[in-house]
């Protein structure tokens, strides 16, 4: 039971994200026949549906603008800020808490990779950031390369001539996928940065205490 309560955020998260994508891929599975049946074509799998270009385009469409999202956030949180905001720093603080991460590689409980020179310093004190990134990177291009494929079957089906992957990269349509998640992402973090200053919500840590004054910055 420690357990459960020691990770239940991610256990909670997981579940919904695991009851998410089953829905969305027994409901794509229902359309995509749909479809089938509209142009007399021959129907789908379940199995088939799951690793079909138009799933798989679908799926990390939106992957690829939630790790846009947090890899921007969390980059632009170290260097940017937004007085009284929950999710800034303090422009005020003149304490940097990573200062001198040589001499914090020192404490007993401080991560091993630290003292490992300072090449590995600097890359782990930018991990987080880069891992977003990179995940934000390999998502894009499976959404790219299998909208392609979705692109080049719907021109063929038409007897249209297919465009090449390459070609794909600079067609309205993947941009049109891209950007309308993409400013809906950064809209939505704008929106938390500012209501965080003037709304509350007890107990969580991305709120600042339900007293605090409007002005205080971070959740403190």
């Amino acid at each position: 039971m420690r357990w459960l309560r020691n990770n239940g955020l991610t256990i909670a998260l997981m579940a919904l994200f695991a009851a998410s994508i089953l829905g969305q891929w027994i409901a794509g599975w229902h359309v995509a026949n749909d479809d089938a049946l509209r142009h007399g074509e021959p129907l789908m799998s379940l199995s088939a549906y799951a690793v079909s270009p138009d799933f798989l385009s679908s799926v990390f469409e939106n992957w690829e603008s939630e790790f846009l999202q947090m890899s921007a956030y969390v980059v632009l949180t170290a260097i940017l800020f937004q007085r009284g905001s929950a999710e800034s720093k303090d422009p005020h603080e003149t304490d940097p808490r990573d200062e001198d991460l040589t001499a914090q590689a020192r404490k007993p409980d401080a991560p091993s990779i630290l003292r490992w020179g300072p090449i590995w310093r600097a890359l782990y004190a930018r991990s987080l950031g880069i891992a977003l990134a990179l995940l934000f990177v390999a998502s894009f291009i499976i959404h790219w390369t299998q909208s392609a494929k979705v692109a080049a079957q719907d021109a063929l089906a038409h007897g249209e001539a297919a465009p090449t992957t390459l070609g794909y990269l600079c067609d309205a349509q993947l941009w049109f996928e891209s950007l309308q998640n993409w400013q809906s992402e950064f809209l939505s973090t704008a929106v938390l940065v500012v209501l965080s200053i003037f709304l509350r919500q007890r107990e969580s840590p991305e709120s600042k205490p339900v007293a605090a004054p409007h002005g205080q910055t971070g959740a403190g």
